[in-house]
């Protein structure tokens, strides 16, 4: 058995090939970004056959004799690898593409990369998707052939949750980036922060478990990672340590019999606490229900939810200037629908042009 790996250098790459060892599967190509140091301490480790990066500048750096480029080179080593397994571990609008080619392939999509199916979750076929985010592999663990009556899954908070209001509108970018709880890359540590990124999983769970009868709460440890509540009256809870491994396990080889993860200690956890997630915070939450009801306007969120952060990054606005930005352009693009993904891909640059 062979993967491609997609983002090896961020915290889910390293995860996985770290369970590829443990189960002798064989990386054929890796991908990567700016991470060259990184990259070529997997090259000589994993010994893959096509590697990719982000910029072509970079390409002398990466000790390789077949490297490709840019996003076009992302989807030219995929049409020449053979892995029937492609984990999407890519940040941002830039997975959709390679998502779509991989599935286009034939091959089974390992999917961490939320983008995909929030920007167009209605053209992916999701028989081929196999998701690694934690929440929904939980959700994926409690449901088995049950009938279900909600789903839930738990949010941390980010990084500003126990402020006051008034100081989180002077927080700053790397402030925000200062996760209570784990530690992860840039834009998935501020969506956290303004919440974009468990209203981005709802609408992953609404395509993979076709419902709408979905929420999250806030749960502090981040110990609980999804809920099941059943027709029979019953919830029940997904507890696992704050590691990827066990998803990537279960998507890579279909069936664990084995410790990947140290089982949860319940008296070191002590107490529990659930919050409610409260839009004067999260101004984000204002659309939730809405756009659990029109998922197409998901192209819309993300396009803009990814310009909003690098205007907070550059301190061209607030914090909840990201949420500003959001539900402004939420509501001038409401009656976009794309009807196939050339008119995704005008109706992101439609909405990145409008809110430059």
């Amino acid at each position: 058995m062979s993967i491609v790996i997609l983002g090896s250098t961020g915290s889910i790459g390293v995860n996985t090939l770290l369970i590829a060892k443990r189960y002798n599967i064989k990386v054929e190509a890796l991908v990567a970004g700016r991470n060259i140091e990184l990259l070529n301490q997997q090259i000589k480790e994993y010994r893959p056959k096509y590697v990719a990066i982000a910029n072509e500048a970079d390409k002398l750096k990466v000790n390789h004799t077949s490297v490709f480029c840019g996003d076009a080179g992302i989807l030219e080593l995929l049409e020449l690898t053979n892995s029937p397994t492609v984990v999407n571990a890519l940040v941002g609008y830039v997975g959709l593409a390679p998502t779509l080619k991989a599935i286009e392939l034939g091959r089974k999509v390992a999917l961490a990369n939320k983008e995909s199916l929030v920007v167009a979750g209605e053209f992916i076929d999701m028989s081929k998707i196999v998701p690694i985010d934690s929440e929904h592999f939980g959700l994926w663990y409690l449901m088995g052939k049950r009938p279900f009556s909600k789903l839930y899954v738990t949010a941390s908070g980010g990084a500003f949750r126990d402020w006051k209001i008034e100081d989180i509108q002077k927080a700053t970018f790397s402030q925000a980036l200062k996760h209570p709880n784990w530690s992860m890359g840039n834009k998935i540590t501020i969506d956290s922060a303004t919440m974009t990124n468990k209203l981005f999983e709802l609408l992953e769970a609404k395509w993979l478990f076709n419902t709408s009868n979905i929420d999250a709460v806030i749960e502090k440890k981040s110990i609980i990672h999804a809920l099941a509540e059943f027709k029979d009256g019953s919830t029940t809870a997904h507890f696992a340590g704050v590691d990827m491994k066990l998803p990537i396990a279960f998507a890579l080889i279909e069936e664990v019999e084995e410790e990947i993860l140290p089982p949860v200690n319940l008296l070191e956890i002590g107490a529990l606490e659930f919050l409610p997630i409260e839009s004067n915070r999260y101004p984000i939450w204002e659309i939730k229900e809405h756009l659990l009801n029109n998922p197409h306007l998901g192209v819309v969120v993300n396009a803009v939810n990814e310009e909003a952060i690098k205007k907070f990054e550059k301190d061209e606005i607030n914090f909840f200037g990201m949420g500003k930005m959001v539900l402004d352009a939420y509501a001038k693009f409401n009656n976009v629908r794309a009807k196939n993904i050339q008119e995704i891909i005008e109706i992101d640059k439609e909405v990145r042009a409008y809110v430059k």
